[in-house]
């Protein structure tokens, strides 16, 4: 959607681009303020059309991420995906939540997480666990109202408990890294000292914040699925004669094309399998970025979304010597999807 100057104001996508246009139109008493600024602006329109649904999102994602038009902006919530954020240096260290993480800025970040409450839960109970509420880090050697009720250890008096925070964190960083296990260690055996005193209230909830505190290192499937970094050959049927071959790595397609379902399908596709995925090549490897998260959630519901038929090839498989084990998998991939119907779009 454009303005009167050619400015792209606005992407998006629609099965039926006629009903989705005129709804623009239509109730206007209904829509949001923003709808109603964007409609008042808009003077033309341009459209691709794509082959499939799954192209259709992966175009719209590519194209707001290098355009960045004003009203997908404006659309979008600010806070989709959240960090935790940990300062490394300073006398009145803290965890926090934020949106972007922000570079030499003398903080540590962990994340993407999708969840706020999540987080906020595991946070609280890191804190409550190890007395880190303190109301007055500020303050110089004054008990804050917090120590006086049992959730501060002390760290606005100064002193030791100073360090032992900071000691704390360090652990939390170490745990978050998965490399120092000491901080649900230390937890689990507060819950099991609260059950030998026969205090059940407090080992349910030592036990609670456990389950959030441990939550913060098992990372949404689609995340881990996209940081192992696959090669991925994806077929989808778009008619009884003709097929579509996406070739997928981390968050990109790297190719696509067209074919006959019947003919000489499986070498064409093997040729392109072995031009892509160039085994002597560096690939994009480690945690996910906020910017890919969007194509990578996109790419993890097409492959297991029903309408298409997927191989994951792993490295050796690109080897002269393991061919005849990627034949055979194209062999059967190929197999499976004529057993695909074409999806219908009704209108």
């Amino acid at each position: 959607m454009k303005d009167s100057q050619g400015q792209i104001l606005y992407v998006g996508k629609a099965k039926n681009l006629k009903n989705r246009v005129q709804s623009y139109f239509r109730n206007s008493k209904n829509h949001s303020p923003k709808i109603k600024k964007l409609v008042k602006h808009l003077r033309d329109f341009d459209y691709i059309l794509t082959d499939t649904e799954f192209e259709a999102f992966m175009l719209e994602c590519q194209l707001i991420k290098s355009i960045k038009p004003l009203y997908n902006r404006m659309m979008k919530s600010p806070q989709s995906f959240i960090y935790i954020s940990i300062s490394l240096t300073g006398i009145h260290r803290k965890i926090d939540i934020a949106y972007k993480p922000v570079e030499n800025d003398g903080k540590v970040y962990f994340g993407p997480f999708t969840s706020r409450s999540n987080v906020e839960r595991a946070i609280r109970g890191l804190k409550e666990c190890f007395k880190l509420n303190c109301s007055n880090p500020n303050g110089k050697n004054s008990a804050c109202l917090n120590y006086s009720l049992g959730s501060c250890l002390g760290r606005c008096l100064g002193g030791s408990t100073e360090q032992q925070y900071n000691d704390i964190l360090n652990r939390f960083i170490g745990f978050l890294k998965g490399t120092d296990m000491s901080i649900l260690e230390d937890m689990n055996q507060m819950m099991l000292n609260a059950s030998e005193t026969i205090d059940f209230e407090s080992a349910t909830a030592y036990r609670d914040h456990i389950q959030a505190v441990s939550s913060l290192l098992k990372k949404e499937k689609v995340i881990e699925f996209t940081e192992e970094n696959h090669n991925i050959a994806a077929i989808e049927r778009l008619t009884d004669s003709t097929i579509k071959l996406f070739l997928i790595k981390r968050t990109d397609i790297l190719f696509s094309h067209n074919y006959a379902a019947a003919g000489n399908t499986e070498e064409k596709i093997k040729t392109n399998i072995l031009a892509y995925f160039k085994k002597d090549e560096v690939n994009a490897a480690g945690d996910i970025s906020r910017h890919e998260i969007d194509a990578a959630h996109i790419i993890y519901r097409y492959l297991n979304s029903g309408n298409c038929s997927y191989l994951i090839i792993p490295e050796n498989w690109l080897d002269p010597e393991n061919h005849s084990i990627l034949d055979l998998a194209l062999k059967n991939l190929l197999n499976n999807i004529q057993h695909f119907q074409p999806p219908i779009y009704h209108e």
